[in-house]
């Protein structure tokens, strides 16, 4: 689908593409700003063209890694068309990961080159309060290779990318050979481990392919009527389609504009954005998809009530995307039956398979699956973490194995942090989810100190590490020995949460919304 992406864009070029809407609502509604084209398609299109010649100039070819540290939008989605034509392999670089995980991840993936737009870089000087009102700390990020920026250079960033048109840059002198015929690594995309040893999910050009492909038979969108999602799986299946799509505002009420004056025929946003959405008094029209968290049929009610035509649950994980989906009337349906335990998840999309192992996880498999984790061989099944019971096509959740906790629209892996938590005076600590509003988490930091240690000094020291933290910075803290379970004495992470639950943790100040919140990637629902 990338490259019938890649071809569709070259016809009605003058179309737009990517598409926004200006003004303020001016505390009403009903206020409607102007919608604005902030790329055609054919401005798309050679954006693209543009990026592969800029890349092929610097050496890049066949089976090379770049990494991209660029928020979603039309100018990452034409990196990655760039990256088709020329056989490359992008590793997306999330800055909110904080800076010892981002360069664990950095070494692990091993970028030829690292593209990344200012707001990645603005770590230095002037620009630190720019980063961390962005819940941005990134390394030094050519520690590791060299750098450039893409889009508007500020003062301290890396020198920007040659690109043709510019005095002297010498660009497209050479012929770029077009390799979008072969298959092979696509997308390395980061998820669990920890900082010792990162786990990166690969994807290759035919599992990205079937995935867009199912979103597509999922969704059909028809042409010329707005999409609003930012996901490479909301931009790609609709731009393919002849749709234009508006990338998800930053704000509440600016997604109430959008929605009231684009009237999307389809709209993808993550449950915590969604219930903002609701909270600012927006409506929807046509088809409303969630995921990337939990779904719960109270919240597609509420977005059915405020005027959408259907409200879909999404299922899906990094190693498999989409792997299930339920409309709001049947989940809520499944609910009131009250005889069934579990969370429904819908039905099967595509064609993807599934088994349960000996220990009751659900196990995927399928055209849309990954390859591999980077450094493992293929896999032949995707271990979910999740127990299930499958009936027919019909896919029932029955809780997590897994240590990974779901806040807001955000992956959070204690073994990424947990290491960084033991300062001076701490005998053990560990993050734990604890149950929050809708299915929602919070992060707690527990921690156990040693005899004799001063709280008030370890506190400070703790607070610092948990500024490095970036999105996965505890909401609460608890001073209290850690409860350990089994012959190997390990955290009880169950019990942990529950302590915490009980009302003795003190709240850390409140963490600003991630932009991820809005982009809905590598989360289950």
């Amino acid at each position: 689908m990338i490259n019938e992406l890649a071809m569709a864009l070259r016809r009605d070029s003058d179309l737009p593409a990517v598409i926004g809407v200006s003004g303020r609502l001016d505390g009403r509604l009903g206020g409607r700003g102007a919608i604005r084209t902030h790329l055609t398609r054919g401005q798309l299109s050679d954006l693209a063209e543009s990026f592969a010649r800029a890349l092929h100039h610097r050496g890049l070819g066949d089976g090379d890694t770049v990494g991209v540290a660029i928020r979603p939008g039309g100018r990452s989605l034409a990196v990655l068309l760039a990256a088709r034509k020329l056989g490359l392999r992008v590793a997306a670089l999330d800055p909110t990961a904080g800076p010892d995980v981002l360069r664990a991840r950095i070494a692990l993936a091993s970028p030829a080159l690292v593209l990344a737009d200012a707001t990645a870089q603005a770590v230095a000087s002037w620009a630190r309060p720019l980063a961390r009102r962005a819940q941005l700390e990134l390394p030094a990020l050519d520690e590791f290779g060299p750098v450039v920026t893409v889009g508007r250079r500020l003062p301290g960033c890396a020198p920007s990318l040659e690109m043709p048109g510019r005095a002297g840059a010498g660009v497209g002198a050479r012929a770029v050979p077009d390799r979008s015929d072969s298959d092979g690594d696509a997308v390395i995309i980061f998820t669990s481990g920890t900082t010792a040893r990162p786990r990166a999910v690969v994807h290759t050009w035919a599992s990205l392919d079937a995935g867009m492909r199912a979103v597509t038979e999922l969704v059909r969108p028809l042409p010329s009527r707005p999409v609003l999602g930012g996901t490479l799986f909301v931009l790609v299946p609709a731009l393919a389609s002849g749709a234009p799509v508006a990338l998800p505002a930053r704000t509440s009420g600016g997604i109430a504009r959008q929605l009231a004056r684009l009237a999307p025929q389809a709209t993808y946003l993550t449950p915590p954005v969604l219930r903002g959405a609701l909270d600012a008094r927006a409506r929807f029209t046509g088809r409303v998809y969630s995921g990337s968290a939990p779904v719960s049929a109270t919240l597609l009610g509420r977005v059915k009530a405020a005027g959408a035509q259907a409200a879909y649950g999404v299922y899906a994980l990094t190693e498999m995307f989409p792997v299930a989906a339920v409309e709001g009337t049947q989940k809520a349906a499944f609910d009131e039956a009250g005889d069934l335990a579990g969370d429904l998840v819908g039905d099967l999309v595509g064609e993807v398979r599934t088994r349960i192992d000996s220990a009751g996880q659900l196990l995927l498999a399928g055209p849309n699956a990954c390859d591999r984790y980077l450094g493992e061989p293929p896999m032949d099944w995707v271990e979910t973490g999740d127990q299930a019971v499958v009936t027919g096509d019909q896919v029932v959740l029955a809780g997590r194995s897994k240590d990974m906790i779901l806040r807001g629209a955000e992956n959070i892996y204690p073994g990424l942090y947990e290491p960084a938590l033991q300062v001076p005076g701490v005998s053990l600590a560990i993050l734990v989810g604890v149950p929050a509003q809708d299915q929602d988490e919070r992060v707690a930091a527990m921690v156990e100190l040693e005899s004799g240690a001063d709280r008030a000094a370890v506190r400070a020291l703790l607070r610092a590490r948990f500024e490095s933290m970036g999105s996965a910075r505890p909401d609460l803290l608890l001073f209290a020995p850690v409860p350990l379970s089994g012959r190997s004495r390990k955290p009880d992470r169950a019990a942990a949460s529950r302590l915490v639950a009980g009302g003795s943790a003190e709240r850390l100040l409140a963490r600003r919304p991630s932009s991820r919140d809005g982009a809905g990637k590598d989360r289950r629902s």
